[in-house]
């Protein structure tokens, strides 16, 4: 990869970042030189925080951001997290000034995910010792108009570089103003149609984790594939990304059947004879769903006789969470996912800083705090330029290690989960960097 002008100056920042970002609890850093692969065009949670499965705000199979995404505040705690006045507020007082765009007063489960996410911003300019940043927290009230006008306040304000907003069409509206000012954003869109060279998305992206988890299988000699699709967004994207990974490599897909969401039996019958008794026809199954559906398809494929020993299933990270499990019909089945340690320890500092259980998305306020505080520590806010941000080895974070790529969608390292008997255990581990073909 071409790297930004002073590509001297590049590694002797990176190696001082590197010791700077360590004396964090859970930091950024700029990895070091692994070539970039060719580039491509672009949930619910549990009763704690470390058992949420990865959720995505524009793409959820529950569809946007509804159901009950967080824990409740402790007993105790009976105010909850900590509440930003709506319309601003700053966080931090470093000369180089970032904005946080966020839907403090959008919709109620919007809002939480705001608040959630905020608490985490102010958990990293916290734990980034002497960092230079003042956050610049504004409210776009949940509406692309709001977010257009978030971001012309912030660039007016000075900010260098916009983080957020959460749902694709205000990062969309907010990265037209970004890139009209030549400033970069970091959005939290889970929707690919939201990326674009200088709107870069942080997020969970289901197409990663079905290139993972189709990889993963065909490396096990997995050649046939059947897919159960559920009828939503999620579903949608899921199904794209398996016909563009099954080519990749060369798995045969036997057959897709898709079903409204929690009604999945007529598609499970008319998959019978291909993924059931003696002799099915395919050696795997793919089922994008999470755990309010797969209770209903696991009862299903019972009824035809399913067999998870012969076809193999295969899912994405809305499977990771305790109820899925336990489904008789998911054993030995195999899903993707980030590495849920760093979360858990990021969940257990955010829990004594603020009393309340994060939400899943909260870590990736988090992780673009963090980010930002370290290349400006290491170039100040010249390093906020696509050169540096879309650095072919990439940043390692609470999830992970993750990368930008020029369109502005990203590469997670993920782990690939086997459900075994009410847990989870990692197969194949998620890789330290993101090396070429991974």
């Amino acid at each position: 990869m071409a790297a930004h002008a002073g590509s001297r100056e590049w590694g002797a920042a990176g190696r001082a970042a590197l010791a700077v970002l360590l004396t964090a609890s859970l930091a950024l850093s700029g990895c070091v030189g692994s070539p970039r692969r060719a580039q491509k065009p672009g949930r619910p949670a549990q009763k704690t925080a470390s058992h949420q499965p990865v959720y995505n705000a524009d793409l959820a199979p529950e569809g946007g951001v509804s159901g009950p995404i967080q824990a409740a505040p402790p007993q105790d705690s009976p105010a909850g997290p900590l509440h930003a006045p709506v319309g601003g507020s700053t966080i931090g007082n470093g000369p180089v000034k970032v904005a946080l765009i966020l839907p403090l007063s959008g919709s109620a489960q919007g809002a939480m995910v705001a608040q959630s996410m905020r608490n985490a911003a102010e958990l990293a300019i916290g734990e980034f010792q002497g960092s230079d940043l003042t956050l610049l927290v504004k409210d776009d009230r949940g509406t692309p108009e709001g977010a257009r006008d978030a971001a012309h306040q912030a660039l007016a304000e000075g900010a260098q570089l916009i983080l957020g907003p959460l749902f694709v069409g205000s990062v969309q509206a907010a990265g037209q103003v970004a890139r009209q000012a030549g400033k970069p954003l970091v959005g939290f869109s889970s929707d690919r149609a939201a990326a674009a060279q200088g709107v870069y998305l942080l997020s969970f992206m289901v197409q990663a984790e079905v290139e993972r988890i189709i990889a993963y299988a065909a490396s096990q000699d997995r050649r046939s594939i059947a897919a159960l699709i559920p009828d939503t967004a999620y579903g949608s994207v899921a199904e794209a990304q398996l016909r563009e990974a099954a080519a990749e490599n060369r798995i045969r897909i036997v057959a897709i059947e898709r079903y409204p969401a929690g009604q999945p039996h007529d598609a499970v019958q008319r998959l019978g004879r291909i993924i059931g008794g003696p002799s099915p026809l395919a050696d795997a199954l793919f089922v994008p769903d999470n755990g309010d559906g797969l209770p209903g398809v696991a009862q299903a494929l019972q009824a035809v006789r399913f067999n998870p020993q012969r076809v193999k299933p295969l899912g994405t990270g809305v499977w990771d969470e305790a109820r899925v499990f336990g489904l008789p019909a998911l054993q030995g089945g195999w899903f993707a996912a980030p590495d849920k340690r760093g979360f858990m320890d990021f969940a257990a500092r955010y829990r004594a800083r603020f009393n309340s259980d994060p939400v899943r998305l909260a870590t990736l306020a988090y992780d673009a705090v963090t980010l930002a505080a370290a290349l400006t520590r290491m170039q100040g806010p010249q390093a906020f330029n696509d050169s540096v941000l879309t650095h072919g080895a990439g940043f390692a974070g609470a999830d992970g290690v993750f990368r930008f790529n020029p369109n502005g969608t990203n590469d997670r390292a993920l782990t690939v989960q086997e459900v075994r008997d009410g847990t989870a255990a990692i197969v194949s581990a998620a890789p330290r960097t993101l090396m070429a073909g991974y």
